[in-house]
């Protein structure tokens, strides 16, 4: 069940008026409920998995808060199990695949895998609350007793599949006291609702027609039409994945939940380091706190920080997806973030670089280098497999300058049944760097919900035309989870199932 789905607008309205016509004492049960029929209508038999880790977590935690002399066995026995699971069914693979890739050149040859394995829908989302949860119950903080309140912590159904990853102190609270009934929620919810399928459909799939044509057939394109494709993708997936938020959050509100914002003008940022602390929120703050933390931080030389930083980012490549090219996309930006920590230690002390810094100028300039930076990583990101990344980044990087066609923009589009789209590139970039910029300002300083209520049902009423008007023919599934239902591997022949996309696709949990 996607949210830009008919049966997502059928079935948010239903649990929002079951919900608010309940007594309270049965309101967490109707929300547990919807999530778990919201989960199983992918694939039923897995709600087992997501149920099972759910009494796994609760009584871990009992039993971390409890013990006085085994809170570490106890804690490192939680994270095993958690991890392990996650391993298994997103890694299993993987890793086989590199070992015998490893293994091959001595002649070793691995069996194969037996059976089929099928990875979870939202796995790497709910693992990683559970493991912010033990972990939290470690450092002190006090367990959730209420079974059914912690079982909706994990399967919260607007965030179950692609977060924000949630904080349980800041989540559990808030359906522990009586909600009451308020139509500002229904007004700020139905508002946030519009605007992430706004940016999802209007936007974001409209660009993914663009995106799909260059990054499957690289080959066919210069350097500078490469450029194109990247730029459109990095519109595409921050309008996808910003869109989802919204709607998440959105959805959440018509409860009178709150859930944490996950996105603050990313392509403003003037550095790596300042993108991440604006670009997927939720995520890059459980790294810091559960990851790079626990592996030393900022704390000892300054070698040992720049390998926790490059090992925290190396790892969260990995957690997008068990291919090479994410991994080599953590590489990327753990590279990205020790050079900028190395140059901020460099030019501490040069007054003249720092007033440049600080210039319109130099602001500008700085943004404007973070934005390609990052638009280099994103054609890891969103490449078929590490090759044809590789191929993707000698063009536009021009080091094939002897290559035919890498001097001149090369507008013809493979197969691609959109054909306006690609000549409105060039006016449709400014226009989404625009967007960008409008649509947090809006978000961020919360304008919408103090402008009268008349301009509000005409801004609704307007995207909602727009929506239906401009929407293309098919809407795919949202970017941070429409490559993982039904990912079926059969080892031998690399088979996928008709209605999945292929393995170099299935980025995430």
């Amino acid at each position: 069940m996607l949210f830009n789905s008919l049966k997502y607008a059928l079935f948010l309205p239903i649990v929002v008026m079951l919900f608010w016509l309940s007594p309270q004492r049965y309101r967490v049960g109707i929300l547990l409920l919807a999530s778990y029929i919201f989960y199983m209508s992918w694939r039923p038999a897995y709600i087992v998995l997501i149920f099972g880790l759910t009494v796994f977590n609760y009584y871990a935690g009992l039993l971390i808060h409890r013990s006085t002399d085994n809170k570490k066995s106890w804690l490192t026995l939680a994270i095993v199990g958690n991890l392990s699971t996650l391993a298994f069914f997103k890694y299993a693979y993987f890793f086989d695949d590199m070992l015998s890739l490893l293994l091959k050149p001595a002649g070793i040859i691995l069996p194969k895998v037996p059976f089929d394995i099928i990875l979870p829908l939202g796995i790497s989302f709910f693992v990683f609350e559970f493991i912010h949860y033990v972990m939290d119950i470690y450092r002190g903080s006090e367990p959730v007793k209420s079974f059914p309140g912690f079982a909706l912590f994990a399967s919260f159904f607007p965030t179950q599949i692609a977060g924000p990853i949630k904080r349980f102190q800041d989540f559990v609270p808030q359906f522990l006291k009586p909600a009451k009934f308020c139509i500002d929620h229904f007004d700020a919810g139905a508002t946030l609702i519009l605007t992430g399928l706004f940016k999802k459909v209007l936007i974001a799939d409209n660009l993914s027609l663009f995106v799909q044509g260059g990054f499957s057939h690289p080959e066919l394109f210069s350097g500078a039409d490469l450029w194109l494709f990247t730029y459109a993708f990095a519109f595409q997936i921050y309008f996808d994945f910003s869109g989802y938020t919204d709607i998440a959050r959105g959805s959440a509100q018509l409860f009178g939940y709150k859930v944490p914002i996950n996105f603050h003008l990313p392509y403003l940022a003037g550095s790596v380091a300042d993108f991440w602390h604006r670009w997927h929120i939720s995520l890059s703050t459980w790294l810091r706190d559960y990851l790079f933390i626990p592996l030393g931080g900022s704390r000892g030389s300054r070698l040992k920080q720049y390998r926790n930083l490059f090992l925290t980012m190396t790892l969260g490549g990995l957690w997008h997806g068990a291919a090479l090219h994410f991994l080599l996309w953590g590489i990327y930006h753990g590279l990205l973030l020790v050079l900028h920590r190395e140059w901020v230690r460099l030019t501490a002390g040069a007054h003249f670089i720092q007033a440049l810094l600080k210039s319109v100028s130099g602001r500008c300039f700085a943004t404007l280098l973070t934005f390609h930076a990052i638009c280099v990583g994103w054609v890891l990101f969103r490449a078929e497999t590490a090759q044809s990344g590789a191929v993707i980044l000698e063009k536009m990087l021009f080091l094939d300058a002897f290559s035919k066609g890498t001097a001149g923009l090369n507008l013809t589009l493979p197969a691609i049944n959109y054909p306006l789209i690609y000549p409105a590139i060039f006016i449709l970039l400014p226009v989404l760097a625009g967007a960008h910029l409008v649509c947090a300002w809006l978000a961020n300083r919360n304008l919408l919900a103090r402008t009268p209520k008349l301009l509000r049902a005409i801004y609704c009423l307007a995207l909602l035309c727009l929506i239906i008007v401009f929407s293309p023919d098919q809407s795919p599934r949202f970017i941070y989870f429409q490559f993982q239902p039904e990912q079926s591997l059969v080892r031998n022949n690399r088979h996928f199932p008709s209605d999945c996309p292929t393995p170099n696709h299935s980025f995430l949990g």
